[in-house]
């Protein structure tokens, strides 16, 4: 019998959308990243994350919004930019054509997504900020640190998802592209 993660499945495309978001976000591979030794993710260990069960996306955000209602566009602009994938668009009620890859653009959905799954976490601006740019050892991303600090002279990640991060502490709705970019 192996230890090895069997394939993750569920029932629609807006729990694959939701799913997707929660185990790419920061926080959740932070906290991949402390409880493995090494490079391999056994079954054990991925039944032991942190990821947030479907009931928590239908939480309010606001009087209008559930946290779905926040991810699930912007999921769908990451992963719809090939007609291969218009199924899952249209089952997420998009009959649009493809989205244009643009890194800067695909750069802030990522972020906004991670600051939204941080308020989800219930996380403190400081544990958010010891997350993306903890002191060595406990460097959580110093590879992305330094690339970002070598291609834009700054922590961009950082500086992104802490921006979206107290928008929506002000109950406001982050737009990285139009607040950076």
């Amino acid at each position: 019998m192996s230890d090895r993660a069997p394939l993750l499945s569920t029932s629609s495309a807006e729990k694959v959308a939701l799913l997707i978001a929660n185990m790419n976000s920061l926080v959740l591979d932070f906290a991949a990243r402390t409880a493995i030794g090494g490079t391999d993710l056994s079954y054990f260990i991925i039944k032991q994350l942190p990821v947030l069960p479907p009931a928590a996306f239908l939480e309010k955000f606001n009087a209008e919004l559930t946290y779905a209602n926040l991810i699930i566009p912007r999921v769908l602009e990451l992963v719809y930019t090939a007609e291969a994938m218009r199924p899952v668009a249209v089952e997420l009620g998009y009959d649009g054509p493809p989205y244009t890859w643009n890194e800067s653009r695909r750069h802030c959905l990522k972020c906004e997504i991670d600051a939204i799954l941080a308020q989800m976490y219930g996380l403190e601006r400081a544990d958010l900020e010891w997350i993306l740019n903890a002191d060595p050892p406990s460097a959580s991303f110093p590879v992305l640190k330094r690339n970002e600090l070598k291609k834009f002279g700054e922590y961009r990640t950082q500086r992104f998802v802490l921006h979206a991060f107290e928008l929506l502490q002000r109950g406001k709705i982050p737009d990285l592209l139009s607040d950076f970019l």
